[in-house]
C-alpha cells in the first residue's frame, strides 16, 4: 500500500528497519525499569538498602511517580519538536542514570535516581506512536502497534533474565552498569535511518482532514469513550507492572524458585505476551482489511484479553506448583490479545486528536497503575502476609477493565468536531 499524502514517503523497507530499531530501544528502556526488580528480589541487595516489603514497594513505584506526571507533557514535547531526536535526548538521559544506580549507597538516593529515570523515559511511548501514526496506515496500525507493545514485554523478558544472569555471575553493581552503558550504542543508527519530518506529516494531514474531523481538546477529555478507555487502560496496565515490579520476588518467595528460575519464568511469561500481542494485532487488521467493523474487531480482542487474563488467580489460590507457573504464563500472554487493540481502537475511535497529546493521556493513565501495583501490593503482602490479596486485586481491577470497554468505549459516545 502507497502512503497517503499525510504519511511518511520513506521506502517501505526503510520504514521497517526504523521500526525495528525503534522497538530495540524501546526494549532497551524496559531492560532499566525491571533491572531494580530483579535487584529487589535478591537478599544481599535487600540488605544492603536495609529494604522492607513495604520500602521495596516504594521503590518499585518511584519510576511510575515521575514517569506517568510526565506523560502529557510529554506528549506535547514530541508533538512540538517530533520524534528524533527528543528520543535521542531521553535515551542518553536514563542510560546514564541507569548506570549511575551502581553508585548508590542510600534508599533515598536510590529513591531519587528512579524519580529521575521516569522523568528521562516518559516521552518513549508518545513518541514511539506518533511516528507510528504517520508512517502506517489504519490497517497496518494494529501490526505495528502490536509489534512496539510487544517490545514493551519482549524487553522486561530479556531484561529480567539478562539482569538475573548478570546480577549471578557479576554482582549487582555491575549489573547495573553493564545494561545502563552497554546501551548507549542503540543511539547511532537511530539518528543514521530516522528522518526529522513528522511535523511537515502532521500539518497534512490536518490540510486532508474532513470538516469537523478534529475534536477540541477539551472536549475530548469530557467524553466517555475517553473516561472508559483511560479506566481500561489503568486496569490492563495494572496487571502488567505487578508483572514487571513483583512476579520476581513472588515467584522467590511465594513458589520457591532461584534467582535463575524466577528470570526465566518471567521472561517466558512476558514473552508469551509479547507474541500475542504482535500475532492479536495482525490477526485484527487482517479482520478489517476484509471488511469487519474496527471498532467490534478491537473491542472483541480486548474483552477476550481481559477474560483470559483473569485466570490468574486460578494459579494464584492453588497450592500446586505446575499449576501456578502454568496459569502465570497463560494469563499473562492472553492480556497480549489486548496490547495492540486497545492502543489501535483510540486511533481509529478519535482520528483526529493531536497524537502526542492523546498518547500521552493514554500513556499517564497506563503508568499511574505502576506507582498503585507496586505499593499496594506491597502494603498487602505486609499487612495480609500472604500473596493472595495482591492476585484478588489484580481479578478485581481486570474485571472493571471489562466493564469499561462494554459499557463506556462506543462509537455512539464518540464526540464530534
Amino acid at each position: 500500500m502507497q502512503p497517503s499524502s499525510s504519511l511518511s514517503t520513506t521506502t517501505l523497507s526503510r520504514r521497517w528497519m526504523i521500526m525495528i530499531w525503534l522497538c530495540a530501544g524501546y526494549m532497551v528502556a524496559y531492560f532499566d525499569r525491571v533491572n531494580l526488580s530483579v535487584a529487589l528480589a535478591h537478599k544481599d541487595f535487600q540488605q544492603f538498602f536495609q529494604l522492607t516489603a513495604e520500602s521495596r514497594g516504594w521503590l518499585n513505584s518511584g519510576f511510575f511517580i515521575t514517569y506517568a506526571l510526565l506523560q502529557i507533557p510529554a506528549g506535547w514535547l514530541v508533538d512540538r519538536y517530533g520524534v528524533k531526536w527528543p528520543w535521542v535526548w531521553s535515551f542518553t538521559f536514563w542510560s546514564l542514570l541507569s548506570a549511575a544506580t551502581a553508585y548508590v549507597g542510600g534508599f533515598w538516593q536510590l529513591f531519587a535516581i528512579r524519580l529521575l529515570l521516569g522523568a528521562g523515559e516518559a516521552c518513549i511511548t508518545p513518541a514511539g506512536m506518533r511516528w507510528i501514526r504517520y508512517n502506517f496506515a489504519e490497517n497496518q496500525r494494529g501490526l505495528m502497534i502490536g509489534i512496539f507493545m510487544g517490545a514493551a514485554k519482549l524487553g522486561p523478558a530479556i531484561g529480567t533474565y539478562l539482569a538475573a544472569h548478570l546480577m549471578t555471575n557479576f554482582g549487582w553493581q555491575q549489573m547495573f552498569l553493564i545494561l545502563g552503558l552497554g546501551c548507549l550504542v542503540w543511539i547511532g543508527p537511530w539518528i543514521f535511518l530516522v528522518k526529522d519530518d513528522d511535523r511537515q506529516l502532521e500539518a497534512a494531514a490536518r490540510k486532508s482532514a474532513p470538516p469537523g474531523a478534529t475534536v477540541p481538546f477539551g472536549r475530548l477529555m469530557k467524553s466517555p469513550v475517553i473516561i472508559g478507555t483511560l479506566i481500561g487502560t489503568f486496569c490492563y496496565q495494572y496487571f502488567t507492572y505487578f508483572s514487571m515490579t513483583w512476579l520476581p520476588s513472588y515467584f522467590v518467595e511465594r513458589r520457591g524458585l532461584d534467582l535463575k528460575a524466577t528470570g526465566s519464568y518471567t521472561a517466558f511469561s512476558l514473552l508469551g505476551m509479547a507474541t500475542v500481542a504482535i500475532l492479536a494485532g495482525f490477526a485484527a487488521d487482517r479482520l478489517i482489511d476484509r471488511g469487519w467493523n474496527p471498532v467490534r474487531v478491537r473491542k472483541g480482542f480486548i474483552l477476550a484479553g481481559f477474560l483470559t487474563a483473569s485466570t490468574e488467580i486460578i494459579g494464584a489460590l492453588s497450592d500446586s506448583q505446575d499449576v501456578a507457573l502454568f496459569f502465570a504464563i497463560f494469563s499473562l500472554s492472553g492480556l497480549g490479545l489486548v496490547t495492540a487493540n486497545y492502543w489501535a481502537l483510540t486511533q481509529t475511535l478519535l482520528p483526529g486528536a493531536a497524537i502526542g497529546r492523546l498518547v500521552g493521556v493514554q500513556n499517564f493513565a497506563a503508568n499511574v497503575p505502576g506507582i498503585v501495583a507496586a505499593s499496594l501490593t506491597g502494603y498487602l503482602l505486609k499487612w495480609t502476609g500472604s500473596y493472595d490479596a495482591p492476585m484478588w486485586a489484580i481479578c478485581f481491577f481486570l474485571m472493571t477493565g471489562i466493564a469499561a470497554y462494554l459499557f463506556l468505549v462506543r462509537e455512539k459516545y464518540v464526540p464530534k468536531g
